[in-house]
């Protein structure tokens, strides 16, 4: 497997689509209103919007550039508007109408003419003809007005540099009676017949379609809730991403509210889903079907912490109530609560209710249901309904780190016994809403925290042994700590004793490989690459990459080169023949640039960080016996299809060129008590100016490992890394000797022989490339 992080679209293939094009229009809303807006056909969408107060208003935005697609597949970039027509056909119900005071505002940002930011207010029944809800927009931009009443308050636009347009949506009482309603209010637009004409009318957009791959993608309603279904599934087929897209249907956006005091709390008034979120995903399992994906909805006990019910909320011993990190926080629901996990029980049956509408198979997995457990270890089994639950076995826990007593252990095995039950119910009425075609219930853990090595009592609380096989048909599991950090050895250590512990072979498992949080670390997307890679290599089911917005936002694009399950293997283990390759001539190449100007100076760049090697083994050929065996070899590899080890008599060891390798010899890192993962390194020359030679294929029992001078225990090596079991403690130094091979392939896919110059003494050139491998 191999990734490439894409900053923007090069050479690669593009098609025109029509600006405004439905699939790229978004929403914008303060908390608590709610809106989504879905295509609904290739001409038309449409906003389904929620108010709770008299001030909620919604945006329906077109950018001039794409800030969510990924690099491969955004729109240009195209700000000038001046000679563009938009014309489209508008119909609402329950939003303000076009003819009212604070009717439907197009706010166009930008610059004016002197490049000055300004923003324009242009009352979109001035360019109506038609009833106040159902009507034929026309907006030429050369000739349009910002002002209310035309042409006395005009304000004219001009559309040479525009960021962005916001259609403002309302409800009909804004500005007027209470500022809270006391229900819920609804209403909805819808555009259609979006037609553009004129200049600029199009935009390229691209167009690549990377080949299928194994990995599969993970996505969450609460980072694509502002982007049309449309948008996001073409992104997920054209990245290679096939069969199964899990959703996590988050936290924040799929609830109904009623009013209390000033605040707002998760109600069941009018339904389970709120309105917008119910359209949005009624046409994303629609279009998902459509294009040939199956969906996992997964609901979790996490809840946006403002809008949840104080008594439902886990506690700390102290009443703290569960918070994470996220700002503004979530919460989590108590297992033992049972309107909580009543509540949630209506969930799960209502989204899986959406994927039997779509004729799509019920697939639901219950993402990462847990007692919480404070940073400062503290666990939150102490909310009013875990305590009336636990009766007499209820005793203090001041953090879950370090060795139990028997009472705190038996409150901790309640505690599991009262989530697993919790997880059963969930999955019996989410079975019970799929019908007699069943379900497939998946369970999501994550690790880090289930597995602490700290807090090895944990488990009895949060991996409850009620969840093994056959509660689940998937167990699902998740380590994104451990993987940014290259603590690849946990994950090696954990994933046997998950399944140990819960039964569950490896092609019953699903893995979730990621995320970078940040735009600056995305050097984690190596780690996490390589993450998958091990999961492949045990056997695991599928592989997930989670998620979709960082993956557009870093332009992870993954591809498969050379596959196991091609007849063409990429490299074959096996070393050149060294009587041959010992009497070889060895060539470091770089590449620069050089370009000369009119004065005769010159500018050089440096294309490559390191020399890759190239070698000629012709030298080596003096009898006809070694011909026989280089033509055997080189028929064996298939010309130069087939990469190998060569033994560079040259430089093949750690410790200068060819000396015996000692433990000291090359500095692998630091340890910062985490990285599990150091790659095998050879650095040339002193300093700044020193080139590091990335080691990918190190001679089988040559490496010799030292930490802090001393000889290392626990460790393994894999393609030149070294692998410890245990992280290295913070500052420790980490060094290594060794020897190594050459990964090569022959230069051609033709040997010349002949056998006269042969007979004289004589062979033409053998000319053998280094394959630059990932380290």
């Amino acid at each position: 497997m191999a990734y490439w992080l894409c900053e923007q679209r090069g050479r690669q293939q593009t098609v025109p689509v029509m600006r405004f094009d439905p699939r790229f229009w978004t929403v914008n809303f303060p908390r608590p209103m709610m809106a989504s807006v879905v295509t609904s056909g290739p001409e038309s969408l449409r906003v389904d919007a929620t108010f709770y107060k008299n001030d909620d208003l919604a945006g329906l935005i077109w950018d001039s550039e794409d800030r969510i697609d990924h690099p491969l597949l955004a729109y240009e970039t195209n700000r000038d508007y001046r000679r563009l027509t938009l014309s489209f056909r508008w119909r609402s119900a329950g939003i303000m109408p076009l003819n009212a005071v604070n009717g439907p505002t197009l706010t166009i940002e930008g610059r004016d003419a002197a490049g000055k930011a300004k923003s324009w207010y242009v009352r979109l029944w001035n360019y109506a003809s038609g009833s106040p809800s159902d009507a034929q927009i026309t907006l030429k931009f050369s000739k349009l007005n910002g002002g209310f009443l035309l042409p006395s308050e005009a304000d004219p636009v001009y559309a040479g540099d525009i960021d962005r347009m916001f259609i403002s949506l309302i409800p009909p009482e804004f500005g007027s009676g209470p500022a809270i309603f006391p229900g819920a209010k609804e209403g909805w637009v819808e555009l259609s017949q979006i037609r553009c004409d004129g200049g600029g009318v199009m935009l390229d957009t691209g167009d690549v379609m990377l080949p299928e791959h194994r990995l599969k993608m993970a996505t969450g309603y609460d980072d694509a809730y502002n982007q049309t279904p449309a948008r996001m599934l073409r992104q997920i087929h054209a990245l290679g991403y096939r069969g199964t897209i899990n959703h996590y249907v988050g936290m924040s956006h799929y609830f109904r509210l009623e009013p209390l005091g000033n605040a707002h709390y998760v109600s069941l008034a009018g339904g389970t889903l709120n309105t917008p979120c119910r359209a949005w995903h009624d046409n994303f399992a629609d279009q998902a079907k459509q294009a040939g994906y199956d969906l996992i909805f997964s609901l979790s006990y996490e809840l946006f912490d403002a809008h949840c019910w104080n008594d439902w909320k886990q506690r700390a011993e102290n009443g703290d109530p569960a918070l994470t990190g996220w700002v503004p926080p979530s919460t989590l629901l108590s297992p033992a609560h049972n309107g909580a996990m009543a509540y949630l029980q209506l969930v799960g049956r209502a989204f899986a209710d959406i994927l039997k509408q779509a004729g799509l198979p019920v697939k639901f997995q219950i993402g990462e249901p847990w007692w919480w457990i404070m940073p400062d270890g503290r666990i939150c089994l102490y909310d009013a309904a875990a305590s009336v639950a636990f009766g007499t076995l209820s005793v203090s826990i001041g953090a879950i780190p370090g060795p139990k007593t028997a009472a705190q252990k038996a409150m901790l095995d309640k505690a599991g016994e009262l989530l697993s039950a919790s997880t059963a119910a969930l999955a019996a009425a989410v079975r019970a809403e799929a019908g007699a075609a069943g379900a497939q219930l998946l369970l999501l853990v994550y690790l880090p925290t289930v597995l602490d090595p700290e807090a090895p009592e944990a488990q009895r609380a949060n991996v409850p042994l009620g969840w093994a096989t056959p509660a689940f048909d998937v167990l699902q599991l998740e380590d994104y700590d451990w993987v940014i950090s290259g603590n690849h050895g946990a994950t090696e250590r954990a994933i046997p004793a998950m399944a140990q512990r819960l039964g569950y072979p490896i092609e019953e498992q699903h893995y979730f490989s990621g995320f970078v949080l940040n735009a600056p670390e995305k050097a984690q997307w190596r780690d996490i690459e390589e993450a998958a890679q091990r999961a492949h290599n045990r056997g695991t089911a599928e592989t997930y990459i989670w998620a979709l917005p960082q993956i557009c936002r870093d332009g992870y694009t993954h591809f498969e080169i050379g596959e196991e399950t091609q007849d063409v293997q990429a490299f074959d283990d096996i070393l050149f023949p060294i009587e041959i390759g010992a009497q070889a001539s060895a060539m470091p190449e770089f590449s620069t640039q050089i370009a000369t100007t009119l004065s005769g100076h010159e500018r050089r760049n440096s294309d490559w960080a390191d020399a890759r090697q190239s070698y000629d083994v012709a030298p080596g050929i003096g009898s006809d016996e070694q011909l026989e065996v280089l033509i055997g070899f080189f028929r064996a590899r298939r010309g130069a299809a087939k990469a190998f080890r060569f033994r560079d008599s040259f430089d093949n060891s750690s410790n200068a060129m060819t000396l015996p390798p000692t433990l000291t010899d090359q500095i692998l890192g630091e340890g910062d008590g985490v990285r599990t993962s150091f790659a095998l390194l050879k650095r040339y020359g002193d300093g700044e100016a020193a080139q590091m030679r990335l080691i990918t294929r190190p001679v089988a029992g040559s490496v010799r490992v030292a930490i802090n001078g001393q000889e290392a225990t626990s460790w393994r090596v894999e393609q030149g890394r070294v692998i410890f079991e245990t992280a290295p403690n913070i500052g420790a130094v980490i060094t290594a000797g060794f020897h190594f091979d050459v990964p090569v392939r022959f230069a051609e896919d033709r040997l010349e022989v002949n056998r006269f110059s042969f007979g004289a003494g004589e062979m033409p050139s053998v000319p053998l490339i280094e394959v630059k491998e990932a380290g």
